[in-house]
């Protein structure tokens, strides 16, 4: 791609300093869909750039006329466009010059004929964005080590419960127990009413992760997530799975700041072997369920869906664990693919019992996870 991605970097923060509101992961996508036009025809690459970073209405023409202003031929030797205080400098020869004006009294562009493309090294560019948009399956042992710190800074507060128990507050239902306590007491007038509302509680999570021969590429990703819910939260549960059902909630308390997988890896006798999901269900919902899936859990089951088991007992053993949970998060890793489609006998049998079906295949997957768990329904 050469220098387009740097080019459309600086593009982007040019539109950003007119009062553009580009989302920050947009350069990224204008990249792609520049690799799927004929750049060499500019009206198709301006229709393109506008539909990946032009968001509202009223930008359209500004973004034009900036567009114009930045995207010109070579003419001359020099350039009035200042790319500087947009935080890119030239690599080679002088520092671009001066810009001389980019508002009128309008607030529009006013494009500068000289302006033209510079090969620009970007200074500020972060490789954040684009490790949050990367395939698990496809880390470097440097960006799985990147991975995992910015893992650690997510936050989880998934929607507190709402218990049985009652207490006092500003609630919409009469305490009549503390109303006829006060008749009790012969009070004549008992005003204010004393009211009551329901008491709230951490919701608990369970995580019941794949970790067969299938899921190989998203297994230590997958691993680590599981580590760093538990470090947020007091009231999670984690199980991992190929043939059997393994517990490992007390190797993953406390190692927040550690690596895991080693222990797990003792612990696991079937680390990357064939999958029975349907069994690992039933040893869940006949073994654990009543021990630790305390007042209506969610629980978050990993899985790309590959099983060699029978499809009835899957379906009957989800469709039990459906009925008895909050609710039931299938996490699939091959969702982030647009062409996947869930066709595997195991998945069309478990599926509609099944609250949500989300993809889990890189970190923007697990932010819009974690936006999905704290807005959750209280319930109860």
């Amino acid at each position: 791609m050469g220098h387009l991605l740097e080019n459309l970097t600086a593009f982007a923060r040019f539109l950003r300093s007119l009062g553009l509101a580009v989302p920050a992961g947009s350069t990224i996508e204008a990249a792609r869909a520049a690799q799927c036009i004929n750049i060499g025809k500019k009206d198709d690459f301006r229709l393109a750039l506008r539909a990946m970073l032009v968001s509202r209405a009223e930008d359209l023409q500004v973004f034009d006329q900036a567009f114009q202003a930045f995207w010109k031929e070579p003419s001359g030797t020099s350039t009035k466009l200042d790319l500087r205080p947009l935080g890119s400098e030239r690599r080679f020869g002088e520092p671009i010059v001066e810009m001389e004006s980019l508002a009128g009294d309008t607030g529009s562009v006013v494009p500068d004929q000289g302006a033209r493309v510079e090969r620009v090294e970007i200074a500020t560019y972060s490789q954040r964005e684009v490790l949050r948009q990367k395939d698990f399956k496809s880390f470097t042992a440097e960006e799985t080590a990147q991975a995992i710190r910015l893992l650690r800074e997510m936050r989880w507060r998934p929607e507190p419960r709402r218990t049985k128990r009652w207490v006092a507050g500003r609630g919409t239902s009469a305490d009549l127990r503390k109303l006829l306590a006060k008749f009790a007491w012969r009070e004549a007038d008992p005003t204010p009413l004393p009211m009551r509302l329901r008491k709230t509680a951490p919701r608990h999570l369970v995580l019941l992760c794949d970790i067969s021969g299938s899921m190989e590429r998203y297994t230590r990703m997958m691993l680590w997530f599981a580590c760093c819910l538990a470090g947020n939260l007091r009231s999670v549960e984690s199980f991992v799975f190929a043939t059997r059902l393994t517990r490992i909630t007390k190797k993953l308390r406390g190692q927040r700041g550690s690596n895991p997988l080693r222990e797990i890896g003792r612990l696991v006798p079937d680390w990357s072997g064939g999958t029975c999901i349907g069994d690992a269900v039933r040893v869940f919902n006949t073994q654990w369920a009543r021990r630790i899936r305390r007042n209506g859990a969610v629980v978050l089951l990993v899985s790309d869906g590959w099983d060699r088991g029978d499809p009835e007992s899957l379906r009957r053993e989800v469709a039990r664990l459906q009925r008895s949970c909050h609710r039931l998060i299938w996490l699939s890793p091959l969702l982030g693919d647009p062409r996947y489609e869930p066709l595997t006998r195991g998945l069309q049998a478990a599926l509609p019992h099944v609250d949500n079906f989300l993809p889990v295949h890189n970190l923007a997957s697990l932010d819009r996870l974690a936006v999905h768990l704290n807005t959750l329904p209280q319930g109860a």
